[in-house]
């Protein structure tokens, strides 16, 4: 079946926003709240694995003497750090200092002037997807995703396939004539759980980790050099509409770590 829609993750595929906005924004809602705490680089990456912001804090003062000793004071320190985190997001993103990453803003552009149906398929907030896309995009991002399905919308987080099955249903597209487009190993699980198609665009966090069951596997939007299996084009230049197509129909299944 021909290709006509494309579903988008957020965090890492957009933009490393989990490595220069979220991270830096939790820091700072620490700071606000007078904890010690702070999230290196790598610490943060570990913390990846854990999907979604609360969850990420809740994990990790299960490991901190100087956490809450109750349950329910956790819970509600991680809602108050995380509405800060939140808050900060939105700063670092107002004064430019979250990129989309290069090819993105291209191939979103040509698949919307090819009639492609588009829509985001994230664990990321609404608020954080507003503030970013309304940044880069102006208020034509909402007309070009026809459907948002974010973090607050589903009951269970990615890798669970909740995400995408809701995407899908807002489009009206069948996973068949859908590719998604993911940066970690929990994105593609829930993309294949859901039965679509996905490529991998390497992110900073998830630069090595094994993924598995992708049709194509790259290191960017921006090149078509390095990306399994190869783009039937030439490998100079970005990553074409063309070339999702021809992933698409070909429906090879590659895995790889590296």
């Amino acid at each position: 079946m021909p290709l006509q829609a494309l579903l988008w993750d957020v965090d890492g595929t957009l933009a490393e926003s989990e490595r220069d906005g979220h991270r830096v924004a939790f820091n700072r809602a620490f700071e606000d709240a007078g904890l010690p705490w702070r999230w290196d680089e790598a610490h943060y990456g570990a913390l990846l694995r854990i999907t979604g912001g609360r969850e990420r804090l809740l994990h990790d003062m299960a490991s901190r003497g100087d956490a809450p000793a109750l349950p329910d004071e956790r819970l509600a320190l991680a809602a108050e750090l995380h509405r800060r985190k939140n808050a900060h997001y939105a700063e670092i993103v107002a004064a430019g200092q979250i990129p989309l990453r290069a090819g993105v803003m291209a191939l979103i552009d040509e698949a919307a002037s090819a009639g492609l149906k588009q829509g985001i398929a994230t664990t990321t907030s609404r608020a954080n997807l507003q503030a970013l896309l309304q940044r880069h995009l102006g208020p034509r991002w909402s007309a070009i995703f026809e459907i948002a399905v974010c973090g607050e919308d589903v009951s269970a987080k990615k890798p669970d396939p909740e995400v995408y099955q809701r995407a899908l249903a807002g489009l009206g597209v069948s996973f068949v004539d859908t590719l998604a487009i993911e940066d970690s190993p929990g994105g593609v699980a829930a993309a294949r759980a859901a039965r679509v198609p996905v490529i991998v665009t390497r992110s900073a966090y998830f630069a090595d980790d094994m993924i598995d069951s992708a049709i194509a596997i790259g290191p960017g939007l921006h090149t078509r050099s390095g990306w399994r299996p190869a783009t039937a084009a030439p490998s100079d230049g970005p990553v074409r509409l063309s070339d999702l197509r021809d992933w698409h129909t070909r429906g090879e299944w590659v895995s790889h770590l590296g």
